[in-house]
């Protein structure tokens, strides 16, 4: 049994409301349960009780056993002093307020009903299961669903925002700068992001806004400090950008990374983080201010004409400085830029109007539901329990109920588990 659970049914009064007791035989009657605190101090706020005909606004606290009270030092803290009632699942002592009163107990066990704790160990007690409601979650009406899940995915945003939030407090608000180590972090997707953002943290972005319009310079910038003009190579295109960076390393003081950090094994050649970082050179050589585009952009389309880049003539014969390919453009495809709105822009675009005071949250969504759903194993899974993403909208809420609701079983915090335990 958990004090969670028993918050839950106090706060939805699911119990025998109409013969609830106090252990001393006085009828409770409950008018109002109270604001639900997350804070420290009482469990309820402002409950307003009828104990014995009289009435009684104050604060009620829930623990598993009466003694409870005793274990947590409630007696000498003064946020309990306003406290009316002690809802307990085992009374196994009396509770005693200062003016030596015992403080009104009501063992919850006694008025719970057994279909209610049924629900209750279907979802916690049962075998191991991928999530706990897997074999009840494809029969919850599907308006409660939709709903939770667009809750859910503002939820996320909102866990994303944290990360960006802290990124422009550490570069004074410049919108710019952070989207260049969001994008970074992008382009080298899951094996490479870690690199990729710290390529693009261990150099003043400042720099980057001076040579961003000289190619040559923008990608001796990039491959310099990513350590992949530390070798001697026989190509002369090379050994220009080595000329570049070591004037632009001289300029500014830049200090470059290992490129081992970077990993090619088992990668296609198109992810090759050498193409990567030559595909992000070409999309910030192309614009003057990237930043303000993407933020008066709305429709699919229009982002993707933006990311419309071609790499240079080097590039486009090379997947690394060592050896030459077959010509080809290397654009960005459709289903790697649907993934920097995912994770980038959109996110990004979340903040920046919450920042104005302008949440425009129709937009967003109908920004994500026009993408398609990511391919994974939990995406997957969901759609074997006939929970299925037709877009990126519902694959990005359903990460964040598998992955901050199902794994930490907070079915009570979640309407899904709500629903069902009600029934």
């Amino acid at each position: 049994m958990k004090e969670e659970f028993l918050h839950f049914l106090w706060q939805y009064k699911l119990f025998n409301k109409a013969n609830l007791t106090s252990v001393k035989g006085g009828v409770v009657e409950v008018l109002d349960s109270g604001s639900y605190n997350t804070n420290s101090g009482p469990d309820f706020l402002n409950s307003k009780l009828k104990i014995d005909d009289q009435l009684w606004v104050g604060n009620v606290e829930i623990h598993i056993k009466s003694s409870d009270w005793y274990a947590h030092h409630h007696e000498k803290d003064k946020n309990y002093d306003a406290v009316i009632l002690h809802v307990v699942w085992e009374h196994d002592t009396n509770v005693f307020m200062k003016n030596n009163h015992p403080l009104p107990t009501v063992e919850l066990q006694r008025f719970v009903q057994e279909d209610v704790l049924a629900n209750y160990r279907k979802l916690f007690l049962k075998e191991q299961r991928w999530i706990p409601c897997e074999k009840e979650i494809g029969e919850i009406n599907s308006f409660l669903l939709n709903n939770w899940l667009e809750r859910l995915y503002f939820e996320r945003l909102e866990n994303k925002s944290v990360v960006i939030k802290e990124l422009l407090q550490k570069s004074n608000n410049d919108y710019e700068a952070v989207l260049f180590k969001l994008l970074a972090k992008n382009f080298g997707l899951k094996v490479n992001g870690a690199a990729f953002l710290e390529l693009a943290q261990s150099f003043d972005f400042s720099v980057l806004r001076k040579v961003r319009f000289d190619e040559e310079q923008l990608l001796a910038l990039l491959f310099g400090q990513a350590g992949f003009l530390d070798d001697e190579v026989e190509d002369s295109y090379y050994q220009q950008l080595q000329k570049e960076y070591t004037y632009l390393q001289h300029k500014h003081r830049l200090r470059a990374m290992a490129k081992h950090r970077f990993q090619f094994f088992r990668m296609r050649p198109n992810n090759f983080p050498t193409v990567r970082i030559a595909q992000l050179g070409a999309l910030y050589n192309k614009y003057q201010s990237l930043f303000s585009s993407l933020m008066d952009v709305n429709r699919i389309e229009d982002f993707y004409n933006l990311f419309t880049i071609e790499v240079n003539e080097f590039w486009k014969t090379h997947y690394t400085f060592e050896s030459e390919s077959k010509k080809s453009v290397k654009r960005l495809t459709k289903s790697f830029i649907d993934l920097l709105i995912i994770n980038t822009i959109i996110p990004l675009k979340f903040v920046y109007e919450q920042d104005r005071g302008e949440v425009n949250e129709e937009g967003l969504l109908k920004l994500i539901q026009q993408l398609h759903p990511e391919k994974n194993s939990i995406i997957n899974k969901f759609a074997e329990l006939k929970i299925k993403a037709k877009n990126a909208f519902k694959s990005q809420a359903l990460l964040e109920l598998k992955n901050n609701y199902c794994v930490n079983t907070r079915c009570l915090s979640c309407r899904i588990g709500n629903d069902l335990l009600k029934k």
